[in-house]
């Protein structure tokens, strides 16, 4: 049984790591939170030790990385706020364990390379969450692009993901804490598009507001339109109480592909590859990372063609 321990455990995203966890045949030994509001825990497992302070959560698994090596610590997940990634990652490596990290592993790109350096030093690995690459519908489109390598397309990808009020006063609102909607929920389309179609050569944002961002990138096999907000106003059908609140669809040379269904188990997934050996790591996670700080301080210009949806918006 492989043991794990979970940073975060109160988290939007704690629950998906939590069944992860436990659909791998995994044993929960320690969770931390600021937030006691942690009974998700019991259904997981009554074992697990919780602890409200980091200090003594960070103690607890010093102890038992110099205990019985049946109850060390093997992986520390983390599901904090984004600013305290590269401070948790270091203490999941302190600890002697490997780090499952939730995008973005920092939010400014410099961070990455003494991450690197710690790697090195310690033998442990940095391993982060990039769940749609093991989506199935785009890992067949993944396929179907090596078939064609000379080929250049033309790419049009849509992120609604809805969110209410509480959204900007959490610390997501907080571009110090998130780093912004780019890099805390534009990471999954940069990462999608630059895995499929290569590096970006150019870029234009044609909308930088609170809620809605959009632009467009030059890849090395693709011209991408991309349109990313969290406003319930931007789903293509009004949201229904208890419903779907989130579209995700990208345009493929006029074919539409929708992967907004199938999320479900892939962190599960995620977790299957790491334990298989097959897990990403800092350099997969890289060039989503320096391309939203980029598009971050790209300033907005009306140059270039505009993504429908924006053009829906903003006339």
């Amino acid at each position: 049984m492989t043991n794990f321990a979970l940073i975060g455990a109160a988290g939007y995203v704690a629950p998906r790591h939590l069944a992860a966890i436990q659909a791998v045949g995994g044993r929960l030994l320690a969770a931390t939170d600021p937030h006691d509001a942690v009974g998700i825990l019991d259904r997981f497992s009554f074992d697990t030790r919780f602890f409200p302070e980091i200090e003594r959560f960070e103690r607890h698994l010093d102890k038992l990385r110099r205990g019985a090596e049946e109850n060390r610590p093997r992986y520390v997940s983390i599901c904090s706020p984004n600013y305290l990634h590269d401070a948790h990652i270091r203490l999941a490596l302190r600890v002697n364990a490997d780090a499952i990290c939730e995008k973005p592993l920092v939010i400014s790109p410099w961070n990455l390379e003494p991450l690197e350096d710690l790697e090195v030093e310690t033998g442990r690995h940095v391993y982060t969450v990039l769940q749609l690459r093991l989506h199935p519908k785009l890992q067949e489109l993944k396929r179907r692009l090596t078939e064609q390598p000379d080929v250049r397309h033309d790419v049009s990808l849509t992120y609604v993901t809805a969110r209410g009020p509480w959204y900007a006063v959490s610390w997501k609102g907080n571009a110090e804490r998130s780093g912004g909607l780019l890099p805390n929920i534009g990471l999954h389309l940069f990462d999608l598009v630059v895995w499929l179609f290569g590096a970006a050569s150019s870029w234009t944002v044609h909308c930088n507001e609170p809620g809605r961002v959009a632009g467009a990138l030059m890849l090395q096999h693709a011209d991408v339109r991309w349109f990313l907000s969290t406003r319930p106003e931007d789903l293509p059908v009004p949201p229904e109480r208890g419903g779907r609140t989130g579209h995700r669809e990208m345009t493929f040379d006029g074919e539409r592909i929708d992967f907004a269904n199938g999320f479900g188990d892939l962190h599960t997934r995620v977790y299957e590859e790491i334990l298989a050996g097959r897990g990403l790591g800092i350099a997969d996670a890289r060039p989503s990372i320096e391309l939203a700080h980029t598009l971050r301080h790209t300033p907005v210009t009306d140059g270039g063609e505009r993504h429908p949806y924006l053009l829906r918006c903003n006339p």
